[in-house]
């Protein structure tokens, strides 16, 4: 029987073709739509489906008719979405995925006691914790790629390095002591978990073939235990594979050296067709409609990202006509923000258009923050889909702040960064305690305080009563936290949980509790959860130094992230390179094309050489290189499609794309070179977004105060100073400013002179008549105090 194999086009909206493809095959059943089974590669996918599902019955005659929909299901989604089958068939029941942190924590410890033992090199928890993070990510890239830790012993030949062979011993921690702890724990790592669902689905529905369809749509493989699912659906009878954007364009020379080149955008859908035993003329289209247009674009496209090794065709092809390049601009950007006010023009530009939806795709998460801001311009609030690390929250970086002020011992940078936060209110009306706060910086500007709150109660001196009682409130406020970070031992636990009852009192206002202004909206939200599943994870964690916490807190802290509600504009979006998988709209803009940035660059692996993942079983770095390379083909097939970089980051030039120069290659072939530019309108307006539309200098205001405000006398060393910069003078002893001390500076000569003669003073106070014994070593004790 002939597997049942589809794809869609990169030139036809994925997940609207795939709408529209089911409700015909449901034909006259609207009952049959619901029984169907539509397995899709994230969450997001599948919301997406659904909205896709409600725009077309908009479209329909009775816009107002029921539509029940098929059972949707994310499956691929290998950043953070979970498979549960279990709700549909028992017997598919595993144990549940091993939490994140709870996982982390736990190689934490095995890290810190190889470090203890065999390592021979002593590790902070917090060296300990961001080890632990990439042996996570090494487990996960083992079950996805089918690799086994037993196999370690053979990747160590004599002529190693000897690094290497350290390496490899500390791996050996995998597979001797990590199942232990999982049996231990009745859980399994999230990625093994995914395979046996995906194998233990595929032998259900071999045994027992479902009779309504099964549609899997928009996967493209590269996980064994997913090829083993897809083969078994495309054998089902009432089953269906949907492959996104396969190239039909390229020839059979050009898709044998594809299937050799991992940085390929088509690698993992070639791979995919020859474990199913297929070719590309095998593959049929899904619901084929009416020509977009745009197929002499994707020919462009195809040539341009074509294998290295047979880019000397470029010099037979054929010439092409100014319509491949319609609906496609190009923008060579000045700097990151000239790029984001280009962008943000492009999509607020889409919203004159009824109806028109406009994405930016891009994996630089600070041009997405770039862009959004420049929206705000025309009030239009967009978030970045792909999320804000909770660290640059505003409750994820006051729990931070917090916790480097108790722990420096409330030396004057960090205690004034977590004071001024906005969240902070230590139970007062906020504007009042930021008042203080000021108060405080100008007593404590210049060298630091002794240590503690001991030091800073000496420092502002027994004259300042107002000042006194709020290091008073800012003790009441920290609680136990600043012993418990000064202690040799201390419970994980006992210190995430006076973390937060500290932060919590210091958030609180006169009006509000902590509670109620620390874990608000999203980002508190998140923020809240990362700290109760941190509890729950370190509740057998062994006791470590308090001085060592703000280190491993930060650094699992560092993972966390704060997605936006989904859908938070109706016609303009945001999305990284996993969210905009399957999406569409009317005009896609691709940002940040420059070589680092998209494609990333092909980072070192720290655990194996390349030879060593390939005889260990792992893919090639460069596999991610072409899955960047299929996000960037299926962005070029939207009707309107803009590609945007930066020429110069942070005063240094950039490199384009390599996608990007390819293109430019193929343009010059088929005769189109410089025929991809901007859009003039959008090129100019860029230019003039910040540019007064009147400029009127004034007149440098001349230093000449009324004579009774003049000075009488001058020192003779500000003669000088008067003749060079009048202002200086003006400044100094008329309006009588006087700059500030450096926070925390270093002491001179005078605090020098100051500090030995109060030491003196001190001696001669102590023994105003013998010189007591050894006497140097009391002088020395006095001046320590």
């Amino acid at each position: 029987m002939r597997p049942n194999i589809y794809t869609i086009a990169a030139d036809r909206p994925f997940l609207d073709t795939l709408a529209a493809g089911l409700v015909a095959l449901a034909g006259d059943e609207p009952l049959r739509l619901a029984r169907m089974t539509v397995l899709l590669p994230t969450r997001r996918a599948a919301r997406s489906l659904r909205e896709a599902f409600l725009r077309l019955t908009g479209e329909d005659s009775d816009p107002g008719a029921p539509l029940l929909l098929p059972r949707m299901r994310p499956i691929g989604d290998l950043d953070a979405d979970e498979l549960d089958f279990t709700a549909a068939d028992e017997t598919l029941a595993v144990p549940p995925a091993l939490p994140e942190l709870r996982r982390r924590l736990l190689l934490t410890r095995l890290v810190l006691e190889w470090s203890e033992g065999d390592g021979g090199q002593f590790l902070l928890p917090g060296q300990a914790a961001a080890l632990a993070g990439a042996l996570a990510r090494l487990l996960d890239t083992a079950a996805t790629d089918g690799a086994s830790f037993t196999e370690l012993a053979r990747l160590t030949p004599l002529d190693l390095a000897e690094h290497w062979q350290v390496v490899l011993r500390f791996l050996d921690i995998l597979p001797h002591r990590w199942p232990a702890i999982l049996a231990a724990e009745g859980a399994l790592d999230p990625a093994e978990r995914r395979n046996r669902l995906l194998r233990r689905q595929a032998e259900a529905w071999r045994r027992a073939p479902p009779r309504d369809p099964v549609i899997a749509a928009g996967l493209t493989g590269g996980i064994p235990a997913l090829v083993e699912l897809l083969r078994t659906i495309a054998d089902l009878p009432a089953g269906a594979v949907i492959l996104p954007g396969l190239d039909r364009l390229a020839d059979r020379g050009v898709r044998e050296r594809v299937a050799q080149d991992p940085a390929h955008p088509q690698y993992l859908i070639e791979g995919l067709l020859a474990a199913l035993d297929l070719s590309a003329d095998d593959v049929r289209d899904w619901h084929p409609g009416a020509p977009s247009g745009r197929r002499e674009r994707l020919r462009l496209v195809s040539e341009a990202l074509r294998p290295a090794s047979l880019t000397d065709g470029w010099r037979d092809l054929r010439p092409a006509g100014a319509e491949a390049l319609a609906g496609v601009s190009r923008y060579d950007c000045l700097g990151p923000q000239h790029e984001a006010v280009t962008i943000a023009l492009l999509l607020r530009r889409k919203l004159e258009e009824p109806g028109a939806t406009a994405a930016l795709v891009t994996p630089d998460r600070e041009l997405a923050r770039r862009v959004a801001a420049e929206l705000r311009r025309w009030r239009i609030d967009i978030d970045d889909s792909a999320g804000l690390p909770l660290a640059r929250t505003p409750p994820g970086a006051f729990l931070r702040l917090v916790l480097d002020m108790a722990a420096s011992e409330f030396a004057p940078v960090p205690l004034l960064a977590a004071l001024k936060h906005p969240l902070a209110a230590g139970g007062m009306a906020p504007e009042q305690f930021r008042d203080l706060a000021r108060t405080l910086e100008r007593r404590i500007r210049g060298p630091r305080p002794a240590p503690g709150l001991a030091g800073l109660r000496a420092a502002l001196g027994d004259d300042r009563p107002a000042l006194q009682r709020f290091v008073d409130r800012l003790a009441a406020c920290l609680g136990e936290l600043p012993a418990l970070l000064a202690a040799e031992a201390t419970d994980v636990v006992a210190l995430v949980e006076a973390h937060v009852a500290a932060a919590e009192r210091l958030a609180a206002s006169r009006d509000e509790s902590g509670v109620a202004r620390l874990w608000r909206e999203a980002a508190g939200e998140a923020a809240a959860g990362f700290c109760h599943e941190l509890l729950d994870a370190a509740r057998d964690f062994p006791p470590l130094p308090g001085r060592d916490y703000p280190a491993l807190f930060e650094t699992l802290a560092a993972a966390a992230v704060v997605r936006p509600a989904f859908g938070r504009h109706p016609r303009l979006a945001i999305w990284g390179l996993v969210e905009a998988r399957l999406q569409q709209a009317d005009l896609v803009v691709l940002g940040g094309l420059n070589e680092g940035t998209w494609p990333g660059p092909v980072a070192p692996d720290p655990w194996m050489s390349r030879q060593m993942r390939a005889e260990f079983g792992l893919a090639l770095p460069e596999r991610a290189v072409g899955i960047a390379a299929h996000d960037f083909a299926q962005g070029l097939g939207a009707p309107e499609a803009a590609l945007t970089r930066a020429a110069r980051r942070e005063g240094a030039p950039t490199v384009p794309s390599r996608w990007l120069l390819r293109l430019d290659a193929v343009l010059r072939a088929v005769g189109l070179a410089d025929r991809l530019g901007p859009d003039p309108e959008i090129a100019a307006a860029a230019l003039a977004g910040d540019v007064p539309a009147m400029r009127r200098p004034l007149v440098h205001a001349p230093p000449r105060p009324p004579l009774a405000a003049r000075p009488r006398e001058l020192p003779v060393t500000d003669i000088e100073t008067w003749r060079r910069d009048p202002y200086a003078i003006y400044a100094k002893h008329v309006l009588r400013l006087r700059a500030l001390n450096a926070l925390d500076a270093d002491p001179d000569r005078a605090d020098l002179g100051i500090a030995i003669h109060q030491t003196l003073a001190e001696f001669v106070r102590r023994h105003p008549r013998e010189l007591p014994a050894h006497t140097e070593q009391v002088l020395a004790e006095i001046g320590k105090w």
